[in-house]
């Protein structure tokens, strides 16, 4: 199974990458017996990655890392690298790989002191890989600071050095950055091939794939959420329920307070499952004894860690806020396209009688002033606002039409 498998309806970007990870493959082939290198190479020391949320931003750019770091003996027969088996393949998909560095938003934004060991690194030779990869994930969250770290490490990179920065789209990163980039943007993968996805790498049944991958809209990683969790699946009906309940102020208020109460727990379950082994791992790294006090002068990088564990928790509640919000946008765009007769595909079909019960009973001027509350939600969340705040206000203007 080749690391390109995991990349769902985007055949030419896999294209792309491929071609280059050859190319890269033959760099280090040519520079490790004293070769000439080739002179033409579609391998390059930086790589942008853009689409829309679901398209597979960072599992194109880890599938290219795999690729980049593959070991498998069959690419001196002319294999191509990227195999999905060998040890390099495996531990960078894996994100366990010693050269692949992973630097992800913890919080609303990537702070320099985040990045600064990680610059540093870039400019060290691989320890046991074939390339030094730093792979951002959030590259739209780099605040000025960051960023300008990044971008004197993009500038002048180390001979290995490989960088693969991901973001929504090429105008959330500096221009300074991206200019010095090779650019990808991939495409939100259709229906069918996220459907066809799930069949075959999950196993899950086809009735249950479709219905994940329509109710979606191509939304890969969340497809499959829903296709292999009960609880994202009931977390999800809830949501469609909400908008035949907001016939008075108090329903709205307490369906808000519901949405935050929800997206709460979901990162309160992941803050029990990551920040003990965390806090454990950490604890044992400064020498403290199973139980016992920790040495002297270890107390700020503990606090270090607990503020780090505390925006990631904030993060996780808007992270979780957002999935509700783009359900919410789905339905209400389901009524659109039924107030205007038009033939798109609607994507909540279990819950056509709602949708059709909401269709009868406003217009279409009201249902795109609700599509525009929601979206003024999302902003309001992006800025800081308290999540209760920001959508109590939506819920309200919801119901008003």
């Amino acid at each position: 199974m080749s690391v390109w498998d995991d990349l769902v309806g985007q055949e030419k970007v896999s294209a792309v990458l491929d071609a280059a990870a050859r190319d890269a493959d033959a760099l280090v082939t040519a520079a490790a017996a004293d070769e000439p290198l080739p002179e033409a190479s579609k391998m390059t020391h930086a790589w942008l990655f853009t689409g829309p949320p679901g398209a597979g931003r960072n599992q194109a750019a880890r599938a290219f890392a795999a690729a980049l770091q593959c070991v498998s003996p069959d690419r001196a027969l002319g294999g191509t690298p990227g195999c999905g088996f060998c040890d390099g393949c495996h531990t960078a998909l894996l994100g366990t790989h010693a050269d692949v560095t992973t630097v992800a938003a913890v919080g609303a934004e990537i702070l320099v002191k985040d990045m600064r060991d990680t610059v540093r690194k870039s400019f060290t030779a691989p320890a046991s890989g074939r390339w030094q990869i730093i792979l951002v994930e959030d590259a739209e969250r780099l605040n000025e600071k960051s960023a300008n770290a990044v971008l004197k490490a993009v500038e002048e990179p180390a001979p290995r050095t490989v960088w693969l920065l991901c973001a929504p789209s090429i105008e959330d990163v500096l221009p300074t950055i991206r200019s010095r980039c090779r650019h990808l943007n991939l495409r939100t993968p259709s229906v069918e091939a996220v459907a066809d996805m799930l069949v075959r790498r999950d196993g899950i049944e086809p009735e249950v794939a479709a219905s994940a991958a329509r109710a979606t809209q191509g939304h890969v990683d969340r497809a499959r959420r829903l296709a292999t969790d009960p609880a994202a699946r009931e977390r999800r009906a809830a949501v469609l329920k909400l908008p035949l309940r907001l016939d008075e102020v108090g329903a709205c208020l307490k369906a808000a307070q519901e949405l935050v109460d929800a997206a709460a727990e979901d990162a309160k379950q992941l803050a029990e499952e990551m920040d003990g082994k965390e806090t454990e791992e950490l604890k044992a790294a400064l020498g403290a004894a199973q139980g016992g006090r920790l040495p002297r002068g270890t107390a700020g990088v503990m606090k270090d860690l607990e503020d780090m564990q505390k925006r990631r928790r904030t993060r996780t509640q808007r992270d979780s806020l957002d999935v509700a919000l783009g359900d919410l946008t789905a339905f209400y765009r389901d009524v659109l396209a039924l107030q205007l007769g038009t033939r798109v595909a609607l994507a909540n079909t279990d819950a056509e009688d709602a949708l059709e019960r909401l269709a009868r009973a406003s217009t279409p001027e009201s249902t795109l002033r609700r599509i525009e509350a929601i979206a003024a939600c999302r902003e309001a969340l992006d800025r800081n606002v308290a999540p209760l705040l920001a959508v109590e206000a939506m819920t309200m203007a919801l119901r008003a039409g």
